[in-house]
């Protein structure tokens, strides 16, 4: 007899009314960006930190937009 249950986790204070989605990062740095990684978006992101490489922040529209005709 195994003690595995077929129960669901509860979902407490998880209600349709309660949800709030996770707030994004309103730019990411240019090594997030380039690798496609979770930014933090703190002055020098966790992922520059562990690397310690310089963390610098570029505005997406100075660029250059690839999307748009010329």
């Amino acid at each position: 007899m195994s003690s595995y249950s077929s129960e669901q986790p509860s979902q407490q204070g998880q209600s349709s009314g309660d949800y709030i989605p996770p707030r994004r990062t309103p730019m990411a740095c240019q090594f997030c960006r380039a690798r496609k990684l979770k930014c933090d978006g703190r002055p020098t992101c966790g992922n520059c930190s562990k690397r310690a490489i310089a963390c610098h922040y570029v505005p997406v529209s100075a660029q250059g937009s690839a999307g748009t005709p010329s």
